[in-house]
């Protein structure tokens, strides 16, 4: 059965961003798609620190075992597809979250490659537009799909529960789950090879 994997980026387990992703999950299962979602929490997250171990031992997982990276990257292997949702903080994604992200494609990048993805933003009035700029560009390196929907995927809501009242926001999230379960089936059931055509990677530094 197609599986999508929904991130929670918010320290509090079942505020606005829950919702938001809650209304995505609540229409996937409706379109027969199993859904989970997976709780950031509120412990702390380390971030990457460039020692490369993950791709001398090349087992998917991130040496720091400590925190809720490796989680994903277990889960991940299990998912058809993704969406990521994160609080505004600033303008930007919660930073534990962009840490995990980071982390996660970094170690695990075959296991999240050619899957569809979205990413949700809630915020209270403003700087939604920048951190869902900011969550994507990860993604967009590994040869990921990106689903869309109506709107940009943002929710409104500041108190806990608020977002529940932000009507074109949950069309926005029954839309965006309607067009990841459409990009799923087109790819399950079309007579096409499980990767594009692609050539080997030829990196090149602006400083030699």
């Amino acid at each position: 059965m197609t599986k999508v994997l929904l991130i929670n980026g918010s320290p509090i387990k079942e505020g606005n961003t829950f919702i938001a992703l809650s209304e995505v999950a609540k229409t996937l299962e409706q379109e027969g798609i199993e859904t989970e979602i997976m709780q950031l929490g509120n412990k702390p997250v380390r971030g990457c620190i460039a020692c490369q171990t993950c791709k001398k031992k090349d087992n998917g997982l991130c040496t720091f075992d400590d925190d809720v990276c490796n989680k994903l990257c277990k889960k991940a292997a299990e998912a058809d597809a993704f969406v990521f949702g994160s609080p505004v903080y600033w303008g930007q994604p919660n930073g534990a979250l962009l840490a995990v992200i980071q982390r996660a494609l970094y170690a695990d990048g075959k296991d999240f490659s050619y899957k569809p993805f979205a990413n949700v933003a809630v915020c209270r009035r403003g700087g939604a537009t920048a951190a869902f700029s900011t969550m994507n560009m990860a993604f967009q390196m590994l040869n990921m799909p990106q689903v869309t929907s109506q709107y940009w995927n943002v929710v409104y809501g500041r108190t806990p529960g608020e977002a529940s009242q932000d009507i074109e926001g949950l069309q926005t999230m029954r839309t965006l789950a309607y067009n990841m379960s459409w990009m799923l089936s087109k790819i399950k059931t079309t007579n096409t090879p499980a990767h594009p055509k692609s050539e080997t990677w030829s990196p090149m530094n602006f400083i030699r």
